[in-house]
């Protein structure tokens, strides 16, 4: 069983930035694809960006060029890089890993593994 535990979220301004990481334990065999979701408060989980096993990554429109998703194998650890963030990004952000190929930033139906998310908060 995979678990999936998430850190480096807090409270920053405007276009200031923050690096969320997301230890994962257990194993993966075979391909997966892992992605970053948020969801603000009264609103829909969306995909915020996803890299699969053969590295190729995708990104939400809102954060393109704001936001780089990376891995290391090393450390099984996801890593979120927000860069110039917006009190729009306020919201909870979640890691989680599917075993089906990755669409897009991430549909959060195609996901069976969260983490327990992280708040990240952005001041105007």
């Amino acid at each position: 069983q995979v678990q999936l535990v998430e850190s480096g979220g807090g409270s920053v301004d405007t276009g200031g930035s923050l690096r969320l990481s997301c230890v994962r334990s257990g194993s993966t065999d075979g391909g997966y694809c892992m992605a970053w979701f948020r969801q603000a408060a009264g609103e829909e989980r969306e995909g915020v960006a996803s890299l699969d096993s053969d590295g190729t990554t995708s990104y939400a429109d809102s954060v393109k060029d704001r936001f780089t998703i990376s891995h290391d194998n090393a450390k099984n650890t996801l890593y979120l890089e927000m860069d110039n963030l917006e009190p729009e990004d306020t919201a909870m952000y979640f890691c989680a890993i599917t075993y089906l190929y990755c669409t897009g930033p991430g549909r959060a139906v195609d996901f069976g593994n969260w983490g327990q998310g992280t708040q990240v908060t952005v001041s105007s």
